[in-house]
């Protein structure tokens, strides 16, 4: 599916980008959560922009960092990933994977991230009908073995609702349950920084209930009770009262601290109100702090 130039919102131009669309390969396409965000009319401080090349990923990012003496960094030297790093923003590249554009957005996690934007020709590229799912505000896995070969995905799914204020899809959510003990092999790293995203969210202890429900985080947290849980949603729910009466004392609560060199940390008081009624000695690997 393809989509017309003028039904294009106007947040997706180059012209919001810190580099000259001149130095973007023909063949290159913007993926994942800008693309999103950006059909969502969402905003961030902080621009995040994912780009797939079929070739030369890590050259291209070495190029347009050493024209605007920017960051550089690989990310991933086998699969070819590289990070430009803005004052403002990060811009990462990677190779495709697959033959086409199409093979490389049928790996993906979701289908609302795997719809991607060629920006010469302005078209929006979407195989797997995520537009549809955005305007049914649904988180749609594409395939049950696409949440396996990463296991975070599981976790990541009820992050993201969270995030979007989406629902998770009823077959995703049954993939999920069965795929569930399988977060256990993720590195303690990877599931913290979904974690303290999920918490640092208003309304993230629905989605956490939902973790919890179905046995998602039975291997990390096995000392959760329904009493804890209870407990976190009366937080959010006390915050979000406060949010009515006093918003930017509110706003100073969830965003006390905010870690910009990685993209969805946050440190706030909320979130360590909500940590308190989790941590025990039991989760101390996950560094949750």
């Amino acid at each position: 599916m393809t989509l017309p130039v003028n039904a294009l919102p106007a947040a997706l131009s180059p012209q919001t980008w810190p580099f000259e669309l001149a130095l973007l390969p023909p063949s290159a396409y913007l993926v994942g959560g800008n693309v999103r965000d950006v059909l969502l009319e969402r905003r961030a401080d902080y621009l995040d922009l994912d780009f797939v090349v079929p070739e030369a990923a890590i050259e291209t990012a070495q190029r347009i960092a050493k024209h605007y003496q920017a960051g550089f960094v690989v990310l991933d030297a086998q699969h070819k990933i590289a990070r430009v790093v803005f004052p403002q923003a990060t811009v990462d590249f990677a190779q495709q994977v697959g033959p086409t554009l199409e093979t490389d957005l049928q790996r993906r996690d979701f289908t609302v991230n795997a719809i991607a934007y060629h920006p010469h020709t302005q078209q929006l590229i979407d195989p797997l009908l995520g537009a549809q799912d955005l305007d049914k505000r649904l988180l749609r896995m594409i395939s049950a073995e696409n949440l396996k070969a990463d296991p975070l995905r599981l976790l990541r799914a009820y992050r993201q609702a969270a995030q979007l204020n989406f629902t998770v899809e009823p077959q995703t959510q049954v993939a999920i349950r069965a795929l569930a003990g399988l977060l256990t092999q993720v590195a303690a790293e990877r599931v913290r920084g979904e974690l303290d995203a999920l918490l640092s969210k208003p309304a993230g202890s629905t989605q956490l209930m939902a973790c919890c429900r179905d046995q998602l985080l039975q291997g990390w947290l096995p000392q959760i009770t329904a009493d804890s849980l209870q407990t976190v949603t009366a937080i959010d729910a006390a915050y979000a009262d406060l949010a009515a009466d006093w918003p930017d004392y509110a706003s100073l609560l969830a965003g006390w601290f905010k870690e910009q060199s990685v993209p969805g940390m946050h440190r706030s008081w909320l979130k360590a109100a909500k940590i308190s009624q989790l941590l025990t000695p039991d989760v101390r690997s996950l560094k949750l702090s």
